[in-house]
């Protein structure tokens, strides 16, 4: 644990190697962004009012389960932190007991989606008029698109109450309207706000074609590259299918998980639904640090490997059965032009097997959308197209023999334990200042006599550079917060709260030196804390007075003046230990090396 308390991973970074732009480097430096803004539009979509014969149409296109399911209250701060534990490198979650991911075979049981069958492509389009006129009968309203997107409000206000006894080329139009919204409002909902690419139009210009496509498998594509893009430093939303995500964590993760008012044994599908009604039970203090916290501890008695091996198999539909081998495949998902791998060989837990070490991940390129309208994507994505229509041949098998000590032991060495610092900034400057107090003691009491000029010149040096170090701690890396620690935690507390917090912002070498007061009764920081004398005719800075560090923190610098002085004092000690004079056996012992003198 020791290693980990100044190095939180990755120990070998041939796996993460975009640690340096994840959103846990941020934050291990003091840089909080707080709950991200999630984006799912679901809390209209039981406005609309479907026929019998659009219902119909709903089944056929292979929705019929997923507008089952209601608008579940999302839990901003769970989602959060669980982004923060996402890496796109693997597309998994890095938790202390190993990877996790959300796999096809989660999406299949919690949403009741194909996972199977017609990748989700076609073509990019950047106008709305003329593809809105050909499949629902009337191009947008002015005002209501951008680009190649159109405004969630105009399909509802436009198509959400179909006529009963209407042709049937309308009730087609208001079904393809509302297949739209859908999938705008759940699986493939963007951070653009209350819009949909058209581009999906298309795909239900057919209602039975449009059952054929594999829409499980693309969600989780989605859902992957939103989840990729949010785990950046530099971001604050999230968007994809959020409701899957939750309710995914609360299956396998006994973190935040809600008590509902229903009868557990009477679980219907989709498995989402188990988390419909009102939820009870304290939530008030589940902030993001509060399952920051939680992951970081993450124990193996929190997890459910297995969480639907006990649900009665005569509520899962049989075409969703026939298709469960798919969701241990090792291929290409894709929606449009996100192309995202599945990668059940790194979870084979979650599949009843025991893990092996995986194989390395191949580094690919992730592609975007042209900005040419009438673009047919699959010319440009041969290759992951190819992935996809191999996918049964890449069914992953587990091995009996294998001993998962050995995936761990590897495991620890290319991830990332903490997100979190285990001890707070301003417990490690309290530990490092002490420190150097000792070492400036031990450096102030040798004993000289009988040192050459050499030697002298060695623990004058130490002495020299000891005292600068803790005249510089206490003159410029120490950052006072002017706010109460009790103070900032609530300003960051609550689900839809968004705040973005600067704590530890770098500073440049030029910058003018502040220090503020860390309560409404301190006057400051003494500015006369150390005492310039003169050793065998060089100038030292003596500490004068003691400093209270219960209320500061470090502020994190372009150089690690810590790190610098160390590394100097143990080349002056190793000069001062070869002598053949010992004068005392006094030894102080920081972090990896000691002192002797």
């Amino acid at each position: 644990m020791d290693l980990y308390v100044n190095n939180p991973g990755p120990i070998d970074e041939s796996v993460l190697y975009d640690q340096d732009k994840h959103v846990s480097s941020a934050v291990w430096e003091g840089q909080e962004r707080g709950a991200l803004r999630c984006h799912e539009h679901t809390s209209k979509l039981d406005q609309w009012a479907l026929t019998p014969k659009q219902l119909e149409l709903v089944h056929k296109a292979g929705f019929g389960y997923l507008r089952l399911i209601p608008a579940i209250s999302l839990d901003n701060p769970l989602i959060s932190a669980l982004v923060e534990r996402w890496r796109r490198e693997t597309n998994t979650f890095h938790l202390n007991v190993g990877e996790m991911t959300v796999t096809l075979e989660d999406v299949a049981y919690l949403l009741g989606l194909a996972i199977d069958g017609e990748p989700v492509m076609g073509v990019t389009y950047t106008t709305c008029d003329t593809v809105c006129e050909k499949l629902l009968g009337k191009p947008p309203d002015s005002g209501y698109t951008s680009g190649g997107m159109v405004k969630l409000s105009w399909l509802k206000e436009s198509f959400s109450h179909c006529p009963e006894d209407a042709p049937m080329e309308e009730i087609e139009c208001h079904t393809r309207a509302y297949l739209l919204y859908l999938v705008g409002s759940t699986i493939f909902s963007t951070t653009t706000g209350n819009k949909v690419p058209v581009m999906y139009l298309p795909l239900f210009e057919n209602f039975d074609q449009a059952g054929k496509y594999a829409w499980g498998a693309a969600a989780l594509s989605f859902l992957y590259r939103a989840l990729g893009n949010a785990s950046l430093k530099s971001q604050s939303t999230v968007s994809g299918c959020l409701t899957l995500l939750q309710c995914w964590s609360y299956y396998h993760l006994d973190i935040g998980r809600p008590k509902l008012n229903q009868d557990p044994f009477h679980i219907p599908f989709p498995l989402v639904l188990k988390w419909k009604g009102k939820q009870s039970g304290p939530t008030a203090n589940r902030d993001l640090m509060f399952y920051r916290k939680a992951l970081d501890s993450l124990k193996s008695c929190d997890v459910e490997w297995l969480p639907y091996i006990n649900i009665d198999n005569r509520i899962i539909p049989e075409d969703i059965k026939s298709s469960l081998i798919v969701g241990r495949s090792k291929t290409m998902l894709i929606c449009f032009d996100k192309a995202e791998r599945h990668l059940p060989d790194r979870c084979l837990r979650q599949y009843g097997m025991n893990q092996s070490i995986p194989e390395d991940v191949q580094r690919w390129e992730r592609k975007s959308r042209g900005v040419d309208g009438g673009v047919d994507l699959s010319g440009k994505m041969e290759l992951e197209l190819n992935e996809w229509w191999d996918r049964r041949l890449n069914i992953v098998e587990g091995d009996e023999g294998v001993e998962e000590s050995e995936y761990m032991q590897w495991y620890m060495k290319i991830t990332r334990r903490f997100v979190g610092r285990l001890l707070p900034l301003s417990s490690e400057f309290q530990r490092m200042h002490a420190a150097l107090r000792d070492i400036a003691h031990i450096a102030d009491t040798v004993s000289t006599q009988g040192m050459d000029s050499q030697q002298m010149e060695s623990v004058t040096r130490i002495r020299y550079i000891v005292h600068e170090c803790l005249r510089d701690q206490v003159g410029t890396s120490m950052l006072v917060s002017g706010i109460p620690q009790g103070e900032h935690r609530k300003r960051i507390r609550g689900k839809e709260r968004v705040r973005r917090k600067s704590i530890g912002k770098r500073r440049r070498k030029d910058d003018p030196v502040q220090c503020q007061a860390t309560s409404e009764g301190s006057a400051g920081v003494d500015a006369q804390l150390h005492t310039t004398i003169e050793v065998d005719g060089t100038p030292l800075c003596l500490p004068t007075d003691e400093v209270d560090d219960t209320e500061t923190c470090i502020g994190v610098t372009e150089v690690d003046d810590s790190q610098v002085c160390h590394a100097a004092m143990k080349d002056e000690v190793q000069a001062v230990s070869q002598s053949p004079l010992e004068t005392s056996e006094d030894v102080v012992q920081h972090n990896s090396y000691s002192i002797v003198v």
